[in-house]
């Protein structure tokens, strides 16, 4: 193994970051911005360049720290996945700073602010975090990126200063360190029984063994812990209640991609050999459940974000949906394939949307001062461009022709169907269902005519208007763009259908209206209201500290089970 020239880009794009967060911290708030602009037009083009590197070299970027190969030494890859992944964080990184200008800009007088500052340093924090968690080859170094990236995120939930805010810190500190724990704990065990951190080294080393077992269970329930997935999302409300818009975009867009890309290298390229279908099974069902809990909840909100959260615990669910369907039958253990490309289209396709949609309810917010569902009549007059970038957000998130998330549903449907596992298809159907309903919910008050005129206390920033909408589009032609990209090869032909298609509008058209159907049984004194209120109560009492707690090991337990019994079949 040795440096390959694109290596070098690895090393930028992961200092150039945290570089502007030391300029910044040295400069201050006056010039922290104008640091964090100059950071992102390089991080920005680093991306591009990593793009181009890897097309042209046709195989996995690689730099060795110090020149020593591993197990001695310490190296930095970038696969195909790591590309995707660092580009679509840019892009997204860049829209949500375009968006933020308005709200953390310098104040007229030229006094330093402490929010802007710390806003813009806890942005390229975040950046350069995620970055080496795509790019790091050996699971300690994964291990730091990940604490980097908690600890660039808990701020962003408390930037107000505000009691509530702080608690719902606190919590979100308090519960990722536990997953931080055992995620470490497993790691150790994994140096003491073989002797390296390194991923590539450890995927031809680990076998299903007793230390191997309780690794991947610990480390795998570590990491969901930090994703948020049902029903470990214990922190995930609170800290999406009280947080800027732009910071709630970076959590749920991009914070929790960090351990879900983590789960994703530990299943398929440390331990194939250890995870078995059953384990995979439970954690798909975990993602099911978040969805049908995640979306019901969301239907029950009376406020805008805090519908908009509780969506995105829905949507985390996706992305744990592709593990059973990637088992190989001829060798029984988890393949890169169509359904690895599936989930990363999936993760790619939330992360744009959802941060165009939270920055829409951020933007209602700041114009009207409140965010409550039921008095938004008049909106789509008042800021049409905001309502229209909710919506897109929502038709990328309902998997609609061509956007990402269609994209992805359709090579997990396929999986599904050639592997048999028929009860996927149901999920991934049904959920687009749950999706429309909370979609619609919003924009039936938006369009209706309101009975007094709708009163904006503040103007919104075109700009932010036009970031929020960039990113939603981005989401909804993901499809579009990835056939003319460097996954052209190897999509199936024919794969992405005409929108306007009689069959494609047919299916569109029915989940609008049974999203509609579930809206208004879903609502207050409809026909399930009553079991909206069941669901509503588990949320709570799953996301108590003692229930918490009991839910990680209790899921530890089950995984290292789930993985013995398979083997001792």
């Amino acid at each position: 193994m040795a440096t390959t020239l694109g290596g070098y880009l690895l090393v930028l794009a992961v200092l150039a970051p945290f570089t502007g967060v030391l300029i910044g911290l040295l400069l201050g708030g006056r010039y922290v911005r104008g640091v964090a602009a100059l950071t992102l037009l390089a991080g920005l083009s680093c991306a591009v360049a990593i793009v181009l590197s890897w097309q042209a070299s046709a195989a996995p970027l690689v730099y060795l720290l110090g020149a020593w190969s591993p197990p001695l030494g310490i190296a930095l890859r970038a696969d195909g996945l790591s590309v995707a992944m660092i580009f679509a964080v840019s892009v997204v990184i860049s829209g949500i700073a375009l968006y933020a200008r308005a709200d953390f800009g310098g104040s007229k007088d030229g006094a330093e602010k402490r929010a802007p500052l710390i806003f813009w340093l806890l942005l390229m924090a975040i950046w350069g975090s995620l970055n080496l968690v795509f790019v790091s080859g050996d699971l300690f170094t994964l291990y730091v990126a990940l604490e980097l990236l908690t600890f660039a995120g808990v701020p962003l939930v408390c930037l107000d200063g505000k009691a509530e805010t702080l608690r719902a810190a606190l919590r979100y500190l308090l519960f990722a360190l536990a997953g931080s724990v055992l995620y470490l704990l497993g790691a150790v065990l994994i140096y003491g029984g073989y002797g390296t951190l390194d991923i590539t080294l450890l995927g031809q080393a680990v076998r299903p063994e007793p230390i191997a077992w309780a690794a991947a269970a610990l480390m795998t329930v570590g990491l969901l812990a930090k994703t948020a997935l049902f029903p470990l999302h214990i922190w995930l409300p609170p800290a999406h209640a009280g947080a800027p818009a732009a910071a709630s975009a970076m959590l749920s867009a991009l914070v929790i991609k960090g351990s879900w890309f983590l789960v994703v290298r530990l299943w398929f390229d440390v331990m194939p050999a250890v995870i078995t279908l059953p384990s995979a099974q439970v954690l798909a069902a975990m993602g099911a459940t978040a969805i049908v809990v995640g979306s019901v909840v969301a239907l029950r909100q009376q406020r805008l974000k805090l519908l908009v959260a509780y969506s995105t615990i829905a949507q985390i669910g996706y992305l744990f949906l592709m593990f059973p369907l990637a088992f190989d039958s001829a060798s029984g253990m988890l393949a890169h394939g169509l359904v690895l490309t599936g989930g990363l289209l999936q993760a790619i396709s939330h992360a744009t949307a959802k941060a165009g949609m939270f920055m829409a309810a951020g933007l209602i917010y700041a114009a009207l001062g409140h965010d409550r569902i039921h008095d938004l009549a008049g909106l789509a007059r008042a800021l049409p461009l905001t309502v229209l970038t909710f919506a897109l957000s929502g038709l990328a998130l309902m998997g609609v022709v061509p956007s990402g998330a269609y994209l992805a549903k359709k090579l997990l449907l396929d999986a599904a169907d050639s592997s048999g596992q028929w009860w996927w298809t149901l999920v991934l159907q049904g959920g687009a269902m749950f999706t429309a309903g909370y979609v619609v919910l919003v924009l039936s008050r938006a369009l209706r005519r309101p009975a007094t005129p709708l009163v904006v206390v503040k103007k919104v920033s075109r700009l932010s208007e036009m970031a929020a909408l960039s990113l939603a589009l981005c989401s909804l032609l993901l499809a579009s763009l990835a056939l003319v990209g460097p996954l052209a090869a190897e999509l199936p032909a024919g794969v992405v259908k005409n929108p306007l298609a009689a069959k494609e509008l047919g299916n569109s058209l029915l989940v609008f209206a049974v999203g509609a159907l579930l809206a208004w049984s879903f609502a207050p004194g409809s026909m399930l209201s009553a079991l909206g209120k069941g669901f509503e109560a588990l949320d709570a009492g799953l996301r108590r500290w003692t229930t918490a707690s009991l839910a990680m090991l209790s899921l530890a337990a089950l995984f290292a089970w789930l993985m013995i019994r398979e083997v001792a079949r």
